[in-house]
């Protein structure tokens, strides 16, 4: 799809339109846009938030929780760590449109008007780090190694392919499944080339400790298990002058410690052992970063505002357990969340109620549904809630001050529905069955979240159990769907599409792997993500975005939480920043080391 350009064009170098011999579907293009045209024309210098002139050198360090065994994040074994810069994709993504791709590996794009197929055009250069050119056979090798032996979400990704070839020296070919699918071109533009003659003599389906064969602007440098990664940049990268890559990847090294636990990276953080966080926690926000370096300058807290919507965060019932199975139940849980005091007592008043799957964005259902919905959530009647059609969706409030309301609510959904209280335990009439699970958390952050919620679910009778597990067991217990209860979010872009099958779908809920933690499965939604995929245009991805927004509102999957429409980053003053973020929100890739804020900079507390 096609934003509005930030600036007027002519403004900047670049935003001009494209030739008339890259109109749609007539010849190989620079870039494409998942609905209108690119913002940036085929002679584009750079990004419009980047700075070209970016210095290069220095050190950004970073943090990550838990520990790592593994350099293959491709396969559902192991507990992989990140490797940022070292692989690259066929196209680039603009972090200032909704969803539109340029060049990288690929020089050029080619689709026809239906979008039925799509090319790509290898660029003459581009090369592995041990030199060997990137070829046509390493971008077949890999698709057909992720669909056949990756994790479960490639098969599911790329399932609309029907037939990937060799259609000369530097072009290889992908032909779709008969169906309306418009994202299918782009998404094939973010496939990771991996090496074929590296990956041959390895077993592509074991965890890996050797470092891996790339072509982005980093190589690993040097690691040990568990503990740390470092990359550094390539020196004769192929890339460095591509428009898409101009203005980025400043840092000479990129390091990556490993912490047991968050509390213990923010003291190392502000003991300036690493020099970046983006921070999730209110209270860590309010209250962690108040010390004599943050008075002095050296070290920065900041709100940058995006543009991104913000997807679901919350308590996700798994609907696979029969505890959950009656929408009455999930329903009724919600209302001993009490977000008014949460964020008032435990969040300082930093965030919103989320009501949307795709809030802080024009997609989000918020009233009734006009025509244009109902014209395509009428055929589906049957199988949607009745309120679907009559009731705009809200969460439980307690903004009147008083959670009792909402209690008595939820034991008149739990009467309804079966359930009574005897001897202060919520029991099912039918056989006895105490309404009890385990809410699962990856993070002791979470708890104070959870354990109020629990002392909530109490008071109905409800018992629940809040039990934090490491990284690796989280992760385990998430792709077997062997939880009752988890915090979890779902991401969202500008442009939803071939992802929502892997958040919503029926194939989705018993694919294990998959990101339908809910177990949802209905047939009314999976047509509802069929013609979200489908929509030919941006006005018509809102309003089907909205119809299958509402039918998750109303299907009771999550106990909405809160977000925000600002970053919470902070940093220590060494870096240097472009005048102006992308729409997407920080992009530290575009920011560099500046060598007199790093030789002024004091650490000390």
């Amino acid at each position: 799809m096609t934003l509005r350009p930030l600036f007027a064009i002519g403004l900047i170098a670049g935003l001009a339109l494209p030739a008339a011999s890259e109109e749609p579907g007539t010849g190989p293009r620079h870039a494409i846009a998942m609905h209108g045209e690119p913002a940036l024309g085929p002679d584009f210098p750079y990004f419009p938030y980047v700075n070209p002139d970016a210095p290069k050198g220095g050190t950004l360090r970073q943090a990550a929780i838990g520990a790592f065994d593994s350099f293959n994040p491709f396969i559902i074994k192991g507990s992989p760590t990140g490797l940022p810069g070292l692989f690259e994709t066929l196209m680039a993504n603009s972090a200032d449109e909704a969803f539109t791709e340029y060049g990288l590996l690929a020089e050029s794009v080619e689709t026809p008007k239906d979008r039925s197929w799509v090319e790509f055009t290898l660029r003459d250069g581009a090369r592995w780090h041990d030199g060997v050119p990137v070829s046509v056979d390493d971008v077949i090798w890999t698709f057909n190694a992720l669909v056949e032996n990756g994790r479960p979400f490639y098969r599911f990704y790329y399932g609309g392919v029907e037939n990937v070839e060799r259609t000369g020296p530097r072009k290889v070919k992908f032909t779709f499944k008969p169906g309306d699918n418009l994202e299918l071109p782009l998404i094939l533009g973010q496939l990771v080339v991996l090496p074929k003659h590296w990956w041959e003599s390895r077993d592509f389906t074991a965890t890996l400790l050797e470092p891996p064969l790339g072509s982005g602007p980093y190589a690993l440098k040097s690691f040990e298990v568990g503990r740390y990664v470092e990359m550094e940049r390539v020196g004769d990268y192929w890339g460095a002058d591509l428009p898409v890559n101009i203005g980025q990847n400043n840092f000479d090294i990129r390091r990556i410690d490993y912490y047991r636990d968050t509390q213990v990276a923010i003291e190392a953080f502000k003991a300036g052992a690493f020099d970046y966080r983006a921070e999730n926690s209110s209270k860590a926000w309010a209250t962690a970063y108040e010390i004599p370096a943050r008075e002095r300058g050296d070290l920065i807290a900041e709100e940058i505002p995006h543009e991104r919507p913000a997807g679901m965060q919350g308590f996700v019932f798994n609907m696979r357990k029969p505890i959950f199975e009656d929408v009455a139940v999930r329903e009724a849980l919600a209302y001993a969340f009490d977000f008014e005091w949460s964020n008032e007592t435990l969040f300082y008043g930093q965030y919103a109620r989320t009501r949307s799957f795709f809030d802080n964005s024009e997609m989000a259902a918020r009233d009734l549904p006009g025509e244009e919905e109902l014209a395509l959530l009428e055929p589906l009647r049957a199988d949607l809630p009745p309120r679907v059609f009559e009731t705009a969706y809200a969460p439980p409030s307690t903004a009147d001050g008083s959670l009792r309301g909402n209690m008595r609510k939820a034991i008149e959904l739990l009467k309804a529905a079966g359930w009574s209280l005897k001897d202060g335990v919520m029991t099912r009439e039918a056989d006895g069955l105490a309404l009890s699970f385990e809410i699962l958390l990856v993070s002791p952050l979470f708890e104070r979240i959870a354990l109020p919620f629990s002392e909530n679910l109490k008071r109905i009778g409800v018992e629940t159990r809040v039990r934090t597990v490491d990284t690796a067991q989280y992760r385990r217990r998430l792709d077997s769907f062997d939880f009752d209860m988890v915090v979890s979010t779902w991401g969202q872009s500008e442009s939803p599409g071939n992802e929502q099958r892997n958040y919503w779908t029926s194939s989705a809920a018993t694919r294990e792997g998959s990101r339908n933690l809910a177990g949802l499965s209905n047939p009314a939604i999976d047509a509802l993500v069929e013609q979200l995929i489908a929509a030919p245009d941006r006005d018509a991805l809102i309003v089907r975005t909205r119809a299958l927004d509402r039918a998750l509102q109303w299907s009771f999957i999550v106990i909405p939480q809160w977000h925000t429409t600002y970053d919470r980053v902070a940093y220590w003053n060494v870096f240097g920043r472009p005048e102006r973020n992308p729409r997407r929100g920080v992009s530290v890739a575009t920011w560099w080391i500046d060598a007199e804020k790093a030789a002024a900079l004091d650490r000390s507390n």
